[in-house]
């Protein structure tokens, strides 16, 4: 069975996700992995030549599509780096993503640092 795992990144962070993905590219594509993320992500893990499913933008109800599917028992990891200098619109979705991981015990990394930890211990 495949491990899911989401990926979502602010405006701001896109391009460190993508780098991330790259430089996890053997893990995340030798081992059993299934990436979800929210559109945009999405868009920029497929063109780095991830497979990738993609939900709506994280504005629009992405990060709200996530946080129900990790409540659902479908999602095995949260991997969200988000922009703690730049205001978001969508802040209560934000937040209800990362209480919803936290009730449902699900690993949830916001930053490249954790983000590593949590890949290497798959």
């Amino acid at each position: 069975m495949k491990k899911k795992i989401a990926i979502i990144a602010h405006n701001g962070k896109k391009a460190e996700m993508v780098q991330f993905l790259n430089e996890n590219r053997e893990i995340l594509q030798s081992k059993a992995i299934h990436l979800i993320a929210t559109g945009t992500t999405g868009a920029k893990t497929e063109t780095a030549g991830f497979e990738v499913e993609k939900l709506l933008s994280g504005p629009i109800g992405g990060d709200a599509q996530i946080a129900a599917k990790v409540a659902e028992g479908q999602i095995q990891m949260v991997i969200f780096f988000r922009d703690p200098m730049d205001k978001h619109p969508h802040e209560p979705d934000i937040f209800m993503l990362m209480r919803i991981c936290d009730v449902h015990n699900i690993p949830l990394a916001t930053n490249p640092a954790t983000a590593k930890l949590l890949i290497q211990g798959i």
